[in-house]
């Protein structure tokens, strides 16, 4: 059977915080089952972007189309930063949060459901590891336990923010190949990264943003050297505490 389609559509978007943007008049296109890479220094307005498609941020203008795309058909990955390890779970309570959107949060847990929580654990490698505390796992165990959360979830539209940080080189190949295999199934999948040679390695298309977009299409010519250039220039231009821009206020007073 097709999956249903998940393009994403940004008509001029504007996104930010407390009425302060932080992207500015974002235009185009993920098509349904690509596998993009949003890319940009920091401060450059990626992962507000990730927050924007899923509906947390609302625009302060332009609008976002999901194609009838809900949100229980779309698989939300934050930064590590932003997840709570202490929280009193165990590894399989984590990843039982995936079926949510066909049981509700409050939703009883079948057998055919836990028979899929193993099938996920296994193909992130955590076989075993059901009944462990979250605040037990390394960080590369965590990241795969969120990631079996994400299969369970079984969404047309997935979005990772920074899902290769902080993690060993095994876990990292071993969730770039579940990424692949998610593009080889035509999921949308858009992944912020800040690994160049990882983007030209593994995605097909990139975002290059620097609060604007700068280029967005295939990847080859989307991080151009001179696209990178201009994505770090415009970035400090933005940032009050960059050292060339302080500089330049000075040689005007």
């Amino acid at each position: 059977m097709a999956r249903q389609a998940a393009a994403i559509r940004l008509n001029d978007l504007t996104l930010g915080y407390d009425g302060h943007p932080a992207v500015h008049h974002l235009e185009g296109q993920f098509a349904p089952g690509s596998l993009t890479a949003v890319v940009g220094p920091n401060g450059s307005g990626k992962s507000t972007l990730l927050k924007g498609i899923t509906g947390i941020l609302k625009p302060l203008g332009g609008s976002i189309e999901r194609s009838g795309l809900s949100t229980r058909n779309m698989a939300y990955l934050p930064q590590s930063a932003e997840i709570d390890r202490s929280f009193p779970a165990t590894v399989a309570d984590l990843v039982a949060l995936g079926h949510w959107s066909k049981r509700g949060l409050f939703g009883a847990i079948s057998g055919p459901d836990f028979a899929a929580i193993e099938r996920t654990l296994e193909a992130v490698g955590l076989v075993g590891f059901e009944h462990r505390p979250l605040d037990t796992l390394s960080g590369g165990q965590a990241q795969r336990a969120l990631f079996a959360r994400v299969m369970l979830q079984d969404a047309d539209l997935i979005l990772l923010d920074e899902p290769f940080t902080a993690i060993d080189e095994r876990t990292v190949s071993d969730l770039v190949a579940l990424v692949q295999r998610w593009h080889g199934e035509r999921r949308t999948v858009i992944a912020v990264l800040h690994d160049i040679d990882m983007v030209r390695e593994v995605f097909p298309d990139a975002l290059l943003m620097a609060r604007e977009p700068i280029a967005w299409g295939e990847t080859g010519e989307a991080l151009k050297p001179e696209n990178l250039l201009r994505a770090r220039r415009m970035t400090e231009a933005w940032d009050e505490h960059a050292p060339w821009h302080e500089a330049r206020h000075g040689s005007a007073h």
